[in-house]
């Protein structure tokens, strides 16, 4: 069987960042107003009064100080509170396809190649901008890649299945080279007047070139020793957004269409889902945990990441064994494991081993298990 790597990496980071306390002060003007405007029927226990946030209540959840988006003032204006971005026409390139190329093109020269050398090109991503055309197809015809693409959506987890999805293509002849690209636009599916997650998210894109590893030109390779997909049904985390909403009878409020979560219940039944993947995995592979020299996994919480860790290992993780971006980044759905892999990697060495796992709605997860080359 062909042996597989993933030999470059590309990251697309917005221009517009937002910390907590900008965040916090735009969210608690909202509540202002609504305990204002809604003071009777609070007073008459109608209504049930909106509770401030605060950057300390933000840090202490999730680990979260910061986020990039694609647009800042429509987020931090109380009275719009989402992203607002200009129309584009069909005949100019989506923002995701923007989003996308951009991080594209930067694995391709991390990987020595040209968008010429991708014959498989997949857009795994929690949320797409339209269902077709498809936004790999769109990209795979502005980058000028050649045969085939799709777009598919595993939610957070969607980096690692578009992974699997190119390293059997590859592993199999159907693809020469894929691309791998995990645009995500996770404001605009955010909920920003919802104290639980208007923290949550960020925006980024991420792409990752996998090839033959007797091919890699990449400086840096890591042959893919193995991969593995789980899913399990939940409702925990849940996003009704869809081309039926407005064919329903009756419609759903706007705040049944974006995001939300059971968090306690999501960390509760995710993490040993996770961390019982990764032990499989790796056992199966006949690799100890204990010989991962790094694990870059799915930034949606600080203290979730550490306990998977923590599970896999037995005992506590160290900042370089599982490194974190969720401060500056925030979670950025599918992206986010990619993201750290794309900033802690080039560090380890000849033959040592890495996972990559990412896991969310779905429930969904997988893991990558490789190895530099």
């Amino acid at each position: 069987m062909t042996a597989v790597a993933i030999t470059g990496s590309g990251l697309y980071t917005p221009p517009h960042s937002i910390s907590n306390d900008e965040l916090v002060a735009c969210y608690n003007a909202y509540v202002e107003r609504f305990n204002a405007d809604n003071a009777a029927a609070i007073a008459a226990g109608h209504v049930a009064p909106l509770q401030a946030s605060s950057s300390e209540f933000i840090v202490k959840a999730s680990g979260i100080r910061a986020r990039y988006v694609v647009d800042r003032e429509g987020i931090l204006d109380v009275d719009v509170m989402r992203p607002r971005i200009p129309l584009r026409g069909d005949d100019q390139p989506s923002l995701m396809c923007e989003m996308g190329m951009i991080a594209a093109r930067q694995a391709l020269e991390r990987a020595g190649r040209t968008a010429a050398d991708i014959d498989f090109t997949v857009v795994a991503c929690s949320n797409l901008q339209r269902p077709y055309p498809a936004i790999a197809v769109e990209i795979q015809h502005h980058l000028g890649c050649a045969g085939y693409a799709y777009d598919m959506n595993v939610a957070c987890a969607s980096a690692a299945f578009g992974i699997q999805a190119a390293v059997d293509a590859v592993r199999m002849g159907n693809a020469r080279a894929a691309l791998v690209i995990s645009p995500e636009i996770c404001s605009g599916h955010l909920n920003w007047r919802n104290r639980d997650c208007h923290f949550i998210f960020g925006d980024a894109a991420t792409a990752v070139v996998v090839e033959p590893t007797a091919q890699a030109r990449g400086r840096v390779c890591f042959e893919v020793l193995g991969t593995r997909l789980r899913t399990q049904f939940s409702n925990n985390i849940r996003n009704n957004f869809g081309f039926l909403n407005a064919c329903e009878q009756p419609q759903r409020s706007w705040d049944d269409v974006l995001f939300r979560q059971e968090g306690r219940k999501v960390f509760k039944e995710v993490v040993p889902l996770v961390a019982e993947l990764i032990l499989g995995h790796l056992a199966d592979l006949r690799i100890d945990p204990k010989a991962v020299r790094r694990f870059w996994l799915h930034q949606a919480n600080l203290g979730m990441n550490q306990l998977i860790a923590k599970k896999v290992l037995g005992r506590e993780p160290n900042a370089d064994e599982a490194p974190v971006i969720l401060d500056e980044y925030a979670n950025t759905s599918s992206a986010g494991s990619v993201i750290a892999f794309h900033k802690y990697h080039e560090d380890l060495q000849s033959g040592e081993v890495a996972v990559l796992c990412a896991f969310g709605a779905g429930y969904s997860a997988g893991s990558v298990v490789m190895k530099r080359i």
